[in-house]
């Protein structure tokens, strides 16, 4: 008799809600025959406690034995990553007007400091000064017919180079701050399963 075969893929990371019952179909892609995978899908893996916090780490080998306790024969071939990162969302307090006007207004202010301190550093007021002697033959410590165009394509820049306006996004390329973001979140998902690993790796050692 032809042994059946299951693929299995574990997913990365999945969000979750306190108490929430995490089974197989969240955590993993299954090919295989339909009704195997059907049973193995609704199979549960772990639940949601206070004691979770806000990361659970669910590592592939968890998820096998449980399949192999209910299918024994069962062949499963694993594809992909070995853990997978459970985020636990809990309710937020939604942000007042007041606090996103403080938050807006530090905002604005730590960046316009930044960028007239950066002007400052390369004296950008000199150098608008020489280029418009340069160009019109006159001496003038206001050019602003250099300095207004300078200042409406700094900001046009700056929404061009993240690539966002408010919620719109101009096109499907990911944005530098995205890119940096996604390099953060790998690696802090790197930390916490080598850290999770590592708190097992002591527990087995205690027990």
């Amino acid at each position: 008799m032809e042994v059946e075969a299951v693929y299995l893929r574990m997913r990365h990371r999945l969000l979750a809600s306190p108490g929430q019952t995490i089974r197989i179909k969240d955590l993993a892609q299954l090919v295989g025959p339909e009704d195997v995978i059907q049973e193995i899908g609704h199979m549960t893996v772990h639940k949601i406690t206070v004691e979770d916090k806000t990361i659970v780490i669910i590592d592939l080998m968890k998820v096998l034995k449980a399949i192999k306790e209910r299918f024994p024969s069962l062949d499963i071939q694993t594809v992909g990553t070995p853990q997978s990162i459970v985020e636990v969302q809990y309710k937020q307090s939604k942000i007042t007007g007041v606090y996103f006007v403080v938050v807006w207004l530090l905002l604005f202010i730590g960046a316009a400091l930044a960028i007239m301190n950066f002007h400052e550093d390369v004296s950008m007021q000199q150098v608008h000064q020489k280029i418009y002697y340069l160009v019109t033959g006159r001496e003038n410590d206001y050019p602003l017919l250099l300095q207004v165009p300078y200042s409406l394509g700094l900001g046009l820049g700056m929404v061009l180079f993240f690539n966002h306006i408010f919620k719109k996004r101009f096109n499907e390329e990911p944005s530098p701050l995205e890119v940096e973001m996604f390099n953060y979140q790998q690696d802090l998902d790197q930390y916490v399963i080598m850290n999770e690993n590592k708190e097992n790796e002591k527990k087995a050692h205690d027990n």
